[in-house]
């Protein structure tokens, strides 16, 4: 099956996060894709130094995610949207899956919050895994999949063939220059991209934003570990490719023997 990777840039509004997200839904599905996955906190926004997003509130959130399911049902694709989200003991940090057909399958919180983010966001406590065509997948957020390689593994020795890593590196203001994917002087966060692909034999498609100086690029990991593809530093658009669910045999996550670790 084909999935899609959408790198939008920094949003200045929900409205303009909106329009973005219609513009990738509609080139993704115009090539084929079944399912397309947005950065972290796409809406309103992820909050950084410089941005600090106002489109903040319960009823802005909840006609935002609605809009989302008229896109997905208008395009015929699955949609993975990161949000900020209300509930009554405060603001979660996750990911809605949304059907084809425009249906909430459920959401994901972002349970391992980085230490910066304490005060945005209260962290999870579950994890889930979905299914859309046949395609199981989990999703990791972020500082998540990062530094926390226990959140890939619990999907994917529970028959993931993928998981979905939004996340959010760089900024519009300040930071590296990358050239090159994967370079020794880039920072860690595409080798760990690789190794979490690699220590379960699963596909990982981690999604970032467009910024100015991004730390990370959107990319596609084969369960080998190789890069199959991924989207130019800096250059807004969709990722669309295909791949091989009878490659993502979950082989080296399935043999993993918890009973040694206590």
């Amino acid at each position: 099956m084909k999935i899609a990777l959408a790198t939008p840039p920094f949003s200045k509004s929900v409205d303009d996060a909106l329009f973005w997200l219609k513009k990738l839904v509609q080139e993704a599905a115009g090539q084929g894709a079944d399912i397309i996955c947005f950065p972290e906190s796409y809406l309103p926004g992820y909050p950084l130094h410089e941005f600090k997003p106002k489109d903040r509130t319960p009823g802005i959130l909840e006609a935002a995610l609605k809009s989302v399911c008229q896109v997905a049902a208008e395009f015929g694709i699955a949609i993975i949207i990161p949000m900020d989200w209300h509930f009554v003991d405060g603001i979660y940090n996750l990911a809605y899956v949304i059907s084809a057909s425009g249906e909430i399958l459920g959401y994901q919180t972002k349970n391992q919050l980085d230490p910066s983010e304490d005060k945005m966001w209260l962290p999870g406590t579950k994890r889930e895994l979905f299914e859309v065509k046949g395609l199981k997948f989990g999703i990791a957020i972020c500082h998540e999949g990062f530094r926390y390689p226990e959140s890939v593994r619990w999907a994917a020795m529970r028959g993931a063939h993928i998981v979905f890593h939004p996340h959010c590196t760089g900024s519009d203001v300040d930071g590296p220059h990358l050239t090159d994917w994967g370079a020794r002087s880039n920072p860690y966060y595409e080798k760990a991209m690789m190794m979490r692909a690699i220590e379960n034999t699963i596909y990982f498609a981690s999604v970032n934003y467009a910024s100015k100086y991004p730390e990370s690029a959107t990319s596609l990991i084969a369960p080998d570990g190789d890069l199959v593809a991924w989207q130019p530093y800096r250059e807004a658009g969709v990722l669309v490719a295909e791949i091989d669910l009878d490659l993502a045999t979950g082989l080296l996550a399935k043999r993993f023997k918890p009973g040694l670790v206590g």
